[in-house]
């Protein structure tokens, strides 16, 4: 029963490792005035300038943000 449980867990963990991660694709970043880097999770600018409130910084936009391809809609009109 031992060597199952190792085993599953071994298993578990290897998944684990195995997985996709993809970069997260966000317009605003957030640029704190204690850290060299920027945070960029925000959708929209009022998200990042709630975040930065109190604690300092700035929000600019990400460079690198590109936005989701939106499925096409059929060919036919109503």
């Amino acid at each position: 029963m031992r060597h199952f449980l190792f085993a599953l867990g071994l298993l578990v963990m290897t998944a684990a490792i195995n997985t996709r991660a993809e970069a997260q694709n966000y317009p605003w970043c957030a640029q704190y005035s204690y850290r060299d880097g920027a945070t960029c999770g925000f959708t929209t600018f009022q998200q990042c300038m709630a975040t930065i409130s109190g604690i300092g910084g700035f929000c600019e936009l990400n460079n690198l943000y590109v936005p989701a391809h939106s499925t096409p809609k059929s060919g036919r009109r109503p």
